[in-house]
C-alpha cells in the first residue's frame, strides 16, 4: 500500500540531490555520467522480450538491481505521461491500469517555441511504497515492450536511481566506485559497446 504523496517534499528533495535538471529519465546518465553505469535486460543484448521465459529474464534482471538498491527501504515510483495542454489527463488509462497509487507530482512545460500549438506538457506521476521484489513488475512488463517510457524508481532519499527502459535499465548510483562494484556483480548483463550504451 502506498503513502500518501507530498510533492513538496519530493520537489524540494529532487533539487537537492540531482539539481542538474528536472525528473527526464533519459537525461540522467548524461548529467549524472560519472556514476552511471547500463544493463541490458536480455541475453546478447536483444531489445524486446517475445516470450514468457524472456519476460521471466528481463524481469529478474531489473528485479535483481532493484533489491540490490532498495531492499529494506521505501521507494518512489514515478510514471510519465504526455500532452498538448497543461492540465493533461489526472491518470492516463496505462498509468490508471498499471500504476493506480500514481497521484500527480509535477507537470514539466515545454513552451519555448513562438507557436502555441507546439507547447507540450510532461506529467510526472508519484508513489511510495515499500520496496518487494515484484511490487513493480506489470511496470516493468509495459516498459520492457516500450508501452511506457520514462520510468523512474528512487529510493525515499533520492540517492539511487533505477530508471528501466525497453532493453534494459539505466542505474545512478551515489559514488563512482559504488557504481562500479555494482557493475562488476553484473558483468554478463552490460553492453559490448566501449561507451556502456
Amino acid at each position: 500500500m502506498s503513502s500518501e504523496l507530498d510533492r513538496d517534499r519530493l520537489s524540494a528533495l529532487w533539487q537537492r540531490q540531482f539539481p542538474k535538471g528536472p525528473p527526464i529519465a533519459h537525461e540522467l546518465r548524461t548529467a549524472y555520467s560519472d556514476r552511471w553505469v547500463r544493463f541490458h535486460s536480455l541475453p546478447d543484448s536483444k531489445r524486446y522480450p517475445e516470450t514468457e521465459d524472456e519476460y521471466a529474464i528481463a524481469l529478474n534482471r531489473y528485479n535483481t538491481i532493484l533489491d540490490e538498491l532498495f531492499e529494506g527501504t521505501d521507494v518512489y515510483v514515478i510514471t510519465v505521461a504526455w500532452s498538448w495542454e497543461p492540465g493533461g489527463p489526472e491518470l492516463p488509462p496505462v498509468l490508471r491500469e498499471v500504476h493506480p497509487q500514481g497521484a500527480r507530482w509535477t507537470t514539466l512545460a515545454y513552451d519555448d517555441d513562438p507557436d502555441p500549438e507546439l507547447h507540450s506538457y510532461t506529467h510526472l506521476y508519484a508513489d511510495r511504497r515499500p520496496w518487494r521484489r515484484g511490487t513493480v513488475d506489470n511496470i516493468l512488463r509495459e516498459v520492457a515492450v516500450d508501452v511506457l517510457s520514462g520510468v523512474i524508481i528512487t529510493d525515499s532519499g533520492l540517492t539511487r536511481i533505477h530508471h528501466p527502459y525497453d532493453g534494459g535499465a539505466d542505474v545512478i548510483l551515489t559514488t563512482p566506485s559504488e557504481r562500479d562494484a555494482l557493475r562488476e556483480r553484473h558483468t554478463d548483463w552490460l553492453s559490448s559497446h566501449p561507451s556502456g550504451l
